[in-house]
């Protein structure tokens, strides 16, 4: 089934599953119709307020029903959803919400204190909603309760943008990725086609909606399948079993970290997992060795699939049909193709080793408000991703290294030029290095090497403390080495 945005999408799964249940939250359920008349009034209650179409609206929530009302009603009035990190720092919330020309912003009670700190220094953000996260009494349900009936939407194309998520960039500032209605179209049918995905399948949300991984496979995907997504506010690996055996999770997407989690958690055999038929992994590379034993463990398949922020994200993936080869990213999505380049941009035969290059529907459209960045990384239509990779004669990609400098912990993209420029602010700091170390259950952990500056001693402790002030957590280095110069 094609849909021409996001909007007709919900429509369609609205009426085709109507009183089905579309989210889980704690005693929370939300039926398919209840959840396309909140999106409805929430657009509403928007437009009441001078939001129009292509008006950005900044999204600073955690994975909880308002995400995904506030996440579809931006998309059905045709304004862009900026997904902003939950993690985000004052000093981050201050570029991000400047950058993208944020007109509103949907947030907790907790988190609109950062934005307090910053409210006179981002003058185009003029409205704020808030909701206690937990879907009750709220300015946020106010909203919803006083702006009900349907919601007609502008003539939304597949080249209007859709929703903007921000990746850390080579310079030290995020960028903006501008995903539009079309983009986002190439994301609809993963759980159904590739993953072989069933109508009343229920899903376990744990990845961040925010994050463009958690968006697809546990929002856009699971809304046009059909599924229940079960969404967690606490987690904790005890948790996340009972959930499974409680709700009857058919299905889990989630970073290389989780089932490390779940293989190596004491108490796992406690617990009836038998209704899950399928894992997903993504966000970072799964340890080929740990595969077999996880899927003989849980006698469930752990599929590995590939993307990246600018590709909607999901770009390859593996399926449930074909031979299974361990560190195997797959093959591309429909619409979707990909080959490897040399340093030169030629195209190099199965099993060479170059950069990935992938080209189709999926790849965005630009980075906001940056032409020399967006044409940096789309050259002649193809996505260079900066990642290092090779396509042995059956088609099945395999990464193999990086070409950009880039740490991925625990599902997260850090650009050590984003940490090392934090860390160079300190005033007894002369010069810094940040680097990636190899860690079991996080993939990759952040390092830095710091130089003082020349007479000054500094405290590790002070630079922890000065990396928090300004660092979303994941991006905080786990080890600081104070050095007398940097290694060439």
């Amino acid at each position: 089934m094609e849909y021409a945005n996001l909007g007709k999408m919900l429509e369609h799964s609205a009426k085709r599953y109507s009183g089905s249940t579309s989210l889980i939250f704690k005693d929370l359920r939300i039926s398919y119709d209840d959840l396309n008349e909140a999106v409805d009034a929430l657009a509403n209650h928007l437009r009441s307020i001078s939001v129009n179409k292509g008006d950005k609206v900044a999204l600073l929530l955690p994975n909880c029903p308002e995400f995904v009302i506030s996440y579809f009603a931006v998309a059905k009035l045709g304004a862009v959803a900026v997904t902003l990190s939950i993690f985000s720092t004052p000093y981050e919330l201050k570029h991000l919400l400047n950058n993208s020309d944020s007109k509103v912003l949907i947030t907790t009670n907790a988190a609109s204190k950062r934005f307090a700190e910053i409210r006179e220094e981002v003058p185009l953000c003029r409205d704020v909603l808030l909701t206690d996260g937990a879907f009750g009494p709220s300015p946020f349900r106010d909203a919803l309760a006083g702006n009900r009936g349907r919601f007609e939407s502008p003539d939304i194309g597949e080249n209007d943008p859709a929703v903007m998520i921000y990746t850390a960039g080579l310079t030290g500032r995020p960028l903006g990725a501008v995903l539009t209605h079309g983009n986002m179209t190439t994301q609809f049918t993963l759980l159904r086609d590739i993953c072989e995905g069933r109508e009343g399948d229920v899903g376990l949300c744990l990845i961040p909606l925010f994050h463009a991984f958690g968006a697809a496979a546990n929002m856009v995907s699971a809304v046009e399948l059909g599924a229940s997504v079960v969404m967690m506010d606490q987690l904790n690996m005890d948790g996340i079993f009972e959930a499974i055996a409680r709700e009857k999770i058919s299905y889990i997407a989630a970073v290389p970290r989780l089932y490390l989690g779940m293989l190596l958690h004491e108490n796992a055999d406690r617990y009836d997992v038998s209704s899950l038929r399928l894992c997903i992994t993504g966000g970072s590379s799964m340890i080929p060795e740990f595969i077999p034993p996880f899927q003989e463990k849980f006698s469930v398949k752990l599929m590995e699939g590939y993307g990246l922020t600018e590709a909607s994200p999901v770009s390859s993936f593996s399926r449930p049909w074909m031979t299974q080869k361990l560190g195997s990213i797959g093959i591309p999505i429909p619409g979707a193709e990909a080959r490897i380049a040399d340093d030169a941009g030629g195209v190099l035969p199965a099993n060479g080793e170059g950069e990935l290059l992938i080209r189709g529907k999926n790849v965005m459209a630009g980075y906001y408000k940056d032409v020399n960045a967006t044409e940096s990384v789309i050259r002649d239509g193809w996505l260079y991703t900066g990642d290092l990779a090779k396509i042995d004669e059956d088609g099945y990609i395999f990464l193999t290294g990086r070409k950009k400098r880039m740490i991925i912990t625990s599902g997260f993209n850090v650009y050590p030029r984003e940490v090392e420029v934090v860390l160079d602010m300190h005033p007894l700091v002369e010069t810094s290095r940040v680097i990636s170390k190899p860690d079991m259950m996080r993939g990759e952990i952040v390092k830095a090497r710091v130089v003082p500056k020349k007479g000054k001693t500094i405290d590790e402790k002070d630079l922890f403390r000065h990396c928090r002030t300004y660092l979303s957590p994941y991006k905080v280095p786990r080890e600081i080495e104070i050095a007398e110069h940097l290694e060439s």
